[in-house]
């Protein structure tokens, strides 16, 4: 080939490579324009501030290669603008963190963020301990929901009362840890608990598997690879509600941990070095307490005329046990949704949904496509800008507002679900003199497929305890 014809090759090629680079930039800048407008759309619609947890990017660090966008299992949490990552619906994130594992370059970290104007979490040290000595707090109760840091958190917890028990040892005849909360994160500390040996009891005034035992029937929960101290790892990453808890119920009664359902905490205090729980069974004692209750406390009522009849609900347990009734659900969470959807599945039912807002906020993006599918097929009925006015037997009362009257109306009803959110148990945090607001702790946690560290052992020596 003659140096013309090496040329006009050069020339072609060139030529090429620029049109595709103006395609790319063109796909690009239409990607930017999308994600941009998703932004403004988020602000406007209060989604793009999280929850809780939430991815937040180093735009220094970040190459703009998407990993992140494509490892979030939760539609329109993150998106590209201007070869950088962006967080766009943030009520979406959910904490997976599976951004912050696929990121090549370390530019994602899901964390709590800033915290220091928030109200409604405690102030919590690296150790987990709150401001009262020996008292710590694990899992969703600290702001992080999502199992697998409960787990991590529940262990780690367990790690620093031993620690504090070994500094400060009391009496032989007390409880070295009082658990409270038998969910992930009170089923890991169990569990880390019984492996060091420490004297421990753990309490719950539900039954074993805390806020998933209330799930929907048949929920699918990520729990990704995490290891239980004593049992090992879990290999699974999703479970349905019902395969975790039969996991747990095996794990607790092969390793015959000391839980106890039916008692509730009601107040408390420290006292000479030792925490006080006040309980629905009476006082108990220990040197160090862990409480990992999570955040939902006692579901909200509406407080209005009827609510205590037994047709009224504050969870769904079992949806196919309930077949051709006229039911309405309460609520515009991601909980009422999969109430609505799983009990408009049942044969004949009749599902209406309520909400006062007139659209809906911070739901999953699963959820949110799910409705809107119901609604089209005249599966769901939905009335937004509604509110519950009365309950009797076999009819509803509800009012609905509009710009120009609110207008009362009634409905045919067999049943009614409340999902209205709970009351978090900061109250009784307050009695026990916990502090709220200010600097916390960073989340944490071991390679998956490490196993949980066994620095602490406690060693026997009539009561007292050692750290090796």
């Amino acid at each position: 080939m003659d140096t013309l014809s090496l040329a006009a090759l050069a020339g072609i090629i060139l030529f090429l490579l620029s049109l595709l680079g103006a395609w790319q930039r063109k796909i690009d800048r239409r990607e930017t324009d999308r994600v941009v407008r998703e932004i403004r759309e988020a602000k406007t619609l209060g989604t793009q501030k999280a929850i809780a947890q939430h991815p937040q990017i180093d735009p220094i660090a970040c190459i703009g290669c998407a990993s992140c966008v494509a490892a979030c299992p939760e539609s329109g949490v993150l998106g590209i603008v201007d070869g950088i990552a962006h967080v766009i619906h943030g009520s979406r994130c959910i904490g997976h963190a599976r951004c912050e594992e696929e990121c090549p370059v370390g530019a994602v970290r899901v964390t709590l963020g800033d915290i220091s104007l928030r109200d409604d979490l405690p102030i919590l040290s690296d150790e987990l301990q709150t401001s009262v000595p020996g008292l710590f707090i694990a899992g969703e109760l600290g702001g992080i929901a999502l199992i697998r840091h409960a787990i991590d958190q529940g262990r780690r917890a367990v790690d620093a009362a031993a620690g504090h028990v070994q500094a400060s040892p009391g009496p032989g005849e007390e409880l070295e840890l009082l658990i409270v909360g038998s969910g992930p994160a009170g089923i890991s500390a169990s569990l880390r608990a019984k492996e060091l040996g420490l004297r421990f009891r753990t309490i719950d005034r539900d039954d074993l598997g805390g806020t998933v035992r209330k799930y929907p029937r048949r929920k699918l929960t990520l729990v990704q690879t995490v290891a239980l101290p004593l049992h090992g790892k879990l290999h699974g990453r999703e479970y349905h509600k019902e395969e975790l808890i039969e996991l747990w119920e095996k794990i607790v009664a092969e390793h015959e941990l000391p839980i106890t359902s039916g008692v509730s905490l009601e107040g408390g205090r420290s006292e000479e070095g030792s925490i006080i729980a006040v309980t629905s069974e009476g006082e108990i004692r220990a040197r160090t307490m862990i409480l990992a209750l999570g955040r939902r406390g006692t579901p909200r009522a509406l407080g209005v005329p009827g609510e205590q009849l037994e047709k009224v609900q504050y969870r769904l347990i079992d949806a196919a046990t309930i077949e051709n009734e006229h039911i309405l659900i309460v609520g515009g969470g991601d909980s009422a949704i999969e109430a609505a959807t799983a009990l408009a599945n049942q044969r004949g039912n009749k599902v209406t949904l309520s909400y006062r807002k007139d659209r809906f906020f911070r739901l999953k993006a699963r959820n949110a496509e799910r409705l809107e599918e119901y609604r089209e097929s005249e599966r769901i009925r939905v009335i937004p800008r509604s509110e519950v006015l009365g309950i009797e037997e076999g009819r509803v009362v509800l009012e609905l507002r509009t710009a120009a009257e609110n207008k009362q109306f009634q409905l045919q009803n067999d049943a009614v679900f409340i999902f209205a959110g709970g009351d978090p148990p900061f109250p009784l945090l307050h009695r026990f003199g916990i502090e709220f607001g200010g600097p916390r702790l960073e989340l944490s946690e071991p390679p998956a497929d490490e196993p949980p560290p066994a620095s602490i052992v406690i060693h026997r020596t009539g009561a007292k305890a050692g750290r090796s």
